[in-house]
């Protein structure tokens, strides 16, 4: 059952193009070297500099395993601090995390399994 981690954050305006570079960088180290994928989202609408990042992991022990290789890498370490310490407004980080929904076997489904 996957699992989605879904970041937000306000980006300080100042700061804006080299955010948006260093989120780049982060995305692509991230779906590069490890077991799961990374989407970096802009607003369309709300509030014009909160922007988030979604990460899609198979399951709570893989996010779990990924995170820890994650924080025993220097390089991910330099390009995360970098950006969070620089770009981002202090306080503004929320982090939800979702399970997907299974699908339970329907009566219908049960009896095609039976059947065969």
């Amino acid at each position: 059952m996957s699992v989605h981690v879904y970041q937000t954050f306000e980006i300080k305006q100042d700061k804006f193009k080299e955010a948006i570079e260093n989120l780049q960088e982060i995305k692509k180290f991230r779906n590069d070297n490890y077991d799961h994928h990374v989407e970096v989202l802009i607003p369309i609408a709300g509030y014009d500099y909160t922007y988030a990042i979604l990460a899609v992991y198979e399951g709570l022990a893989e996010m779990e395993y990924q995170d820890r290789k994650m924080f025993d890498d220097e390089e991910y370490l330099n390009l995360i601090g970098k950006f969070f310490l620089e770009h981002v407004v202090q306080g503004s980080m929320v982090t939800q995390i979702y399970r997907g929904i299974s699908k339970k076997m329907t009566s219908k489904d049960e009896h095609k399994k039976s059947n065969q």
